[in-house]
């Protein structure tokens, strides 16, 4: 486990950094280069998400069926072979079918797909090896949007992501084919015959199991809006709550330290929780969060106090979204799992900063606010109906258990 969550916190630093986030630093080079708008540059992006989400399903049953070591090897092939293309066009036509071809490379090697990886090498300890990589992925923006501004300014945006592809292929390449080689099982345990009960219960099967994944891909869709709005529009966020740009700035910055620092206290303090427990509890965190921004402008503590909670609320929901599903499905077909989970998810993604910018342009901001409120409020209803409805099943599945098993028999005199 140690050498895969090593391996994957490097590769997933790398990739999150050179394709996800790339924008961050080369949007604006590519709008003076081009002469096309800023909107225009990052609907790319948002092809990206699209296309992520359209092949989100095939990529988690591939998984399941080749491995996550194959699959995750071939998407950075093609992230690598993407950057590269994307440093060469010229045409807007073009510029977005390589953002497409982006999206399905990294629909291939980022957190999905590195989730089921982990839980491929370390079934017993997947939860563990989820929390501890996304410690990883919370400094990818930081590192690569230092690293890329600094080579942008000296070799140009084309230039810095052929550089991207080049780190993309000499970093990741072999630390996805090397570092998940190992299996848990092939040391430690016979393979399995029957699906694998997490620590929290028996999985989920049947009927009731498509009711909790549709339930879960809905909690998870709506939280989707919130974090697809606050990624892309946090500073605008908090200028229109009354803060000077530059203090917008420093702020929003505070949320990836709250990410990290809620990661951290997930490790540290809710080992012991199980994990729809630490789900129900990042989730509610988010509605008082968007309640402080809605009553605090212009009031600097109550603007701070929110990127910290909704930071926290977001780095801990990440882990969240790859160990519930653990918890109430099992091992088996876990990458299928995520893919499923994962496609409305990536799909609310993009849609989310249009949505939220048509809500502002017709309304105004603070119904702009009330409905982010809205949004994460009934993510949270859903997850308390959820979990409730859960423990009754895996009350009623103990009990079939129980009942079933033969009773030991009488020691003799």
């Amino acid at each position: 486990m140690v050498g895969a969550v090593l391996a994957l916190g490097i590769t997933q630093i790398t990739a999150w950094g050179t394709s996800y986030y790339c924008l961050g630093v080369l949007a604006a080079p590519i709008t003076r280069d081009t002469g096309w708008s800023r909107g225009f540059v990052f609907l790319g992006f948002t092809v990206a998400l699209l296309a992520m989400g359209l092949v989100s399903n095939t990529v988690g049953r591939a998984i399941d069926r080749h491995g996550g070591r194959a699959v995750m090897t071939l998407g950075t092939v093609l992230v690598s072979a993407g950057l590269f293309a994307l440093s060469h066009v010229h045409s807007e036509a073009l510029y977005l079918a390589v953002w497409a071809f982006l999206g399905v490379g990294m629909r291939l090697c980022l957190y999905d797909a590195a989730f089921a990886a982990l839980v491929q090498v370390a079934p017993s300890r997947g939860r563990k090896a989820i929390s501890y990589l996304t410690l990883f992925g919370a400094f990818a923006s930081s590192v690569f949007w230092v690293v890329g501004h600094a080579l942008e300014e000296h070799l140009g945006w084309r230039q810095t992501l052929a550089v991207f592809a080049v780190i993309n292929l000499v970093v990741c390449l072999p630390l996805h084919w090397l570092g998940l080689a190992r299996r848990e099982s092939d040391a430690h345990a016979e393979p399995s015959v029957g699906p694998v009960a997490s620590a929290d219960g028996p999985p989920l099967e049947g009927s009731t199991r498509s009711i909790a994944i549709a339930l879960f891909a809905l909690i998870m869709s709506l939280n989707g809006f919130v974090f697809g709005v606050v990624s892309v529009q946090l500073v605008p966020l908090l200028e229109a709550a009354g803060l000077a740009t530059a203090a917008a700035v420093w702020v929003a910055s505070l949320k990836g330290v709250a990410q990290f620092g809620g990661r951290v206290v997930e490790i540290a303090f809710a080992r012991n929780l199980r994990a729809i427990t630490v789900g129900r509890i990042a989730i509610g965190i988010l509605p008082p969060a968007l309640a402080l921004l809605l009553v605090g402008t212009s009031n600097l503590p109550l603007v701070v106090a929110f990127t910290l909670l909704m930071g926290a609320s977001q780095g801990v929901i990440t882990i969240v979204r790859g160990a519930v599903p653990l918890a109430l499905f099992g091992v088996r077909g876990y990458g299928a799992v995520l893919g499923l989970i994962a496609t409305p998810v990536l799909v609310v993604n993009a849609a989310a900063p249009t949505v939220f910018a048509w809500i502002v342009d017709r309304w105004g901001w603070v119904p702009g606010r009330v409905a982010l409120l809205v949004g994460c409020s009934a993510a949270w209803l859903a997850m308390e109906l959820m979990s409730r409805w859960y423990e009754r099943q895996r009350a009623a599945a103990i009990s079939v258990a129980e009942h079933a098993a033969p009773a030991p028999a009488a020691r003799m005199p």
